[in-house]
């Protein structure tokens, strides 16, 4: 039997491919399994391995959203089959849950290793209240990936990212400890969350940066003032979390009244009555431009934000596999110019992202 992977580790996936040669046992890897799929690809920046346009942010499998609906069966179902539709970048962090976000993408993740780009997150904490705490700590970075790769139940991450930076911690201390833990070869490459273009620069002093985790979507367009053309003029992998303004984007949600209790969105002032009657025009805008190409209020948005960039890969969070199939479809679709200026134009929200809500969180 053919054999591939890292010797030691649990065998990855073999596919049976025929050429004029006959037939032949491949390798399932990330950059294959994209290809296979025929889903559009793209390489994490410049010289980084090869992932799918879309990515699955797995945060709300766990925390933050309807607790209360969690099922980690069908977490991790869709986790797989996000794999075989070429959703090949998947995204946690040890706040997830706190822990257990982690733990279950291990789970889905057990025998097919190989076939993902595996990023994870430190720098936040949360306690049981929910309030996050930074924590930028060369010593806490250094003893919280022992901790991510046992829960993840792997030798490595692809992909390691400071959650956020800790304002108590010089950054050159915080990365110099992450850069520190790519020679040790328990991380492949490196990435930074919610910054700017000066501290992306501060961290390239001391060692390359993969890649930059930001808000973006129809109704966050900050970061493409200076931090995605930064970015894209570096080669820098630039993955937009909550590229459907966390849902609303969608058309699903038609009241805030719909959100389960205890989701933390009823808290974002966007989401409260007055902000998001007026919020509707921008969905609605949305709506009319989708039905036009043929495709789904939530494939346009996010084909919107893979137009924003050749290294641009949107991570979409959601645990019902309609979704996924659904998200995963938006990887393929290209929009036309006049759909891009159409939504290129829409107004700004109304309401902040945050307001007083996970004060951990917000701002840089």
């Amino acid at each position: 039997m053919s054999r591939c992977g890292t010797p030691g580790a649990e065998a990855p996936r073999l596919a049976t491919i025929t050429n004029d040669s006959g037939e032949h046992d491949v390798c399932v890897t990330a950059e294959s399994r994209a290809r296979m799929t025929g889903m559009r690809t793209t390489t994490l920046g410049a010289g980084g391995p090869e992932v799918g346009r879309i990515g699955l942010g797995c945060m709300g499998m766990s925390w933050a959203y309807d607790e209360g609906g969690r099922d980690d069966a069908t977490s991790v179902e869709v986790i797989r089959r996000a794999i075989d539709l070429g959703v090949t970048l998947i995204d946690t962090a040890d706040v997830y849950g706190p822990y257990s976000n982690e733990q279950l993408v291990g789970r889905a993740l057990a025998g097919r290793r190989d076939e993902v780009v595996l990023a994870t997150k430190v720098g936040l904490l949360a306690d049981g209240s929910r309030a996050v705490h930074r924590n930028g700590r060369p010593e806490y970075i250094k003893g919280a990936i022992d901790g991510s790769l046992a829960r993840l139940g792997v030798d490595h991450v692809d992909l390691y990212q400071l959650h956020r930076i800790d304002p108590a911690v010089p950054l050159e201390e915080s990365w110099g400890a992450m850069a520190e833990l790519v020679e040790a070869g328990k991380v492949r490459a490196i990435g930074l969350s919610e910054v700017s273009v000066e501290d992306i620069r501060r961290a390239q002093a001391i060692h390359p940066v993969a890649s930059v985790q930001s808000e973006l979507s129809l109704w966050t367009r900050d970061a493409l003032a200076e931090v995605v053309p930064y970015c894209e003029e570096q080669g820098i992998a630039f993955l937009p979390f909550s590229p459907l303004g966390r849902g609303f984007l969608t058309g699903s949600i038609t009241s805030p009244d719909q959100l389960p209790e205890g989701d933390f969105r009823r808290h974002l002032p966007r989401f409260q009555k007055e902000a998001f009657d007026a919020n509707r025009a921008i969905v609605d805008a949305v709506r009319r431009v989708a039905e036009r190409v043929g495709a789904t209020p939530a494939q346009v948005a996010l084909a919107w934000v893979i137009a924003q960039g050749d290294y641009v890969v949107p991570i979409r969070g959601t645990k019902r596999l309609r979704y996924l199939e659904e998200n995963a479809a938006a990887g393929d679709l290209e929009l036309p110019p006049d759909a891009l200026a159409e939504l290129d134009a829409l107004p700004a929200p109304v309401g902040d992202r945050y307001g007083t809500a996970l004060p951990g969180v917000r701002g840089r």
